[in-house]
């Protein structure tokens, strides 16, 4: 039997953040999961099909952790512009990292890329073990520690189980947490795409009739991942559609912004449910990232909300052991419970108002939704907000904040 402080059920991005976040705090950490890091990233290789729009606030996560400038080696692509309108009408905002006074909005970045420097990260941390390839098999509450048994029948005990396993959390499910869920009724359809005309380092989403279509720009100038979020029985039609005629819909859906359109990807698709956990801790067990939450992917703020979890969740946890306090104890817990639980709730209640205002062909809903989008864009103070907003800044935990203004005065 091993003895931890914190374990750590999920190894992906999110749960590999918090690992490399505790690391050099005096806490034993180990990380559970059933799908090892290939570790043997390939720069010329394609694009993953699976990318994440990193703002602001989480690259100065990824930062601190020491991750960033490996992430950057590997491959990243900075975007300096975003750009959003309603097709076939007035509505449009733009937004510019000059306006922020950055030299950039965020990056879109793989997936996969993300996750190998994490791990590469864990690996050099003495005080962090990845247990791997294995997975959690039963689970006993004790009064003051977790007993776990994993599919290789080792025996771990932890003060602090963390779920980072993903929207279909069995951590979750096995604690009994009650989840709402709502399906959004569309299917994102992701793919890369060769365009006619360079992308220029602008993110640009378009909304139309039937749904909204992202492309984010990748690091060769003519490459974007787009994601889709259009009904599941036309994603599914246009999954398998001719190349020709989905290259020329969706050229027609971006409106032509970028040239014609050239798919260079398989067509992946993935349906869209928004999930909100009724609790985000309980005695000896947090939930982060997508186990405890999933929004829709318009604004590309997934990841992000997870990342600013696990912000949350190192600063408590470090503050808890310095004062001697028991890390598994629900009532120390609460306080991350209370601060990320009102974040989530707020990002998918304005998620869902959005999309449900950039639904359909409704005339006055049509007119409201342009007018709102020429005010946003135009009205004195309202664009910086919205702009603080999409680069994560009015969400970082105050460490976070305080660290980010230190190293900004050196």
């Amino acid at each position: 039997m091993q003895s931890f402080d914190v374990v750590i059920a999920g190894g992906g991005m999110v749960g590999l953040a918090l690992a490399c976040g505790l690391t050099g705090s005096g806490l034993r950490v180990a990380v559970i999961e059933h799908q090892p890091s290939v570790q043997n990233f390939d720069p010329q290789s394609e694009p993953e099909l699976r990318v994440s729009a990193i703002n602001a606030a989480s690259e100065k996560l990824l930062t601190h952790l020491g991750v960033w400038s490996r992430i950057k080696s590997m491959r990243a692509s900075p975007y300096t512009e975003m750009e959003v309108w309603d097709n076939h009408s007035f509505g449009r905002i733009h937004f510019s990292a000059q306006q922020a006074s950055s030299t950039h909005l965020g990056h879109i970045v793989e997936n996969r890329v993300i996750r190998d420097a994490l791990w590469q990260r864990v690996l050099e941390c003495d005080d962090v073990q990845i247990i791997s390839p294995a997975a959690i098999e039963k689970i006993h509450w004790g009064e003051n520690e977790a007993f776990i048994t994993l599919s290789d029948e080792q025996v771990l005990t932890a003060r602090l189980v963390i779920g980072a396993d993903g929207a279909q959390s069995w951590l979750r499910t096995h604690a009994d947490i009650p989840l709402t869920f709502w399906d959004y009724e569309h299917t994102a359809l992701v793919a890369t795409i060769r365009t006619e005309q360079p992308h220029g380092g602008v993110a640009r989403q378009a909304f139309h009739g039937d749904g909204i279509l992202a492309f984010l720009p990748l690091s060769d100038p003519h490459l974007c991942s787009i994601v889709w979020s259009i009904p599941a029985p036309l994603a599914e039609q246009r999954k398998i559609s001719d190349v020709t005629q989905f290259e020329r819909e969706l050229s027609v859906a971006f409106d032509m912004r970028l040239g014609l359109c050239q798919l260079t990807s398989s067509r992946f698709t993935v349906p869209l449910v928004g999930r909100y956990a009724r609790n985000f801790a309980a005695q000896r067990l947090a939930l982060l990232g997508d186990a405890a939450h999933t929004i829709h992917p318009l604004a590309g703020q997934g990841v992000n909300l997870g990342f600013m979890d696990v912000a949350e969740l190192i600063g408590e946890l470090k503050r808890l052991h310095r004062e001697g306090k028991d890390i598994g104890q629900y009532l120390y817990l609460r306080r991350y419970e209370r601060r990320r639980k009102h974040s989530a709730a707020l990002m998918l209640a304005g998620m869902q108002g959005f999309r449900q205002l950039f639904d359909g062909n409704n005339p006055a809903k049509k007119l409201l939704r342009d007018l709102g989008l020429l005010l946003a864009d135009n009205l004195p103070g309202v664009k910086p907000q919205l702009l603080n907003h999409a680069m994560g800044l009015s969400d970082m935990p105050e460490w976070l904040q305080q660290l980010s203004i230190i190293e900004e005065r050196e």
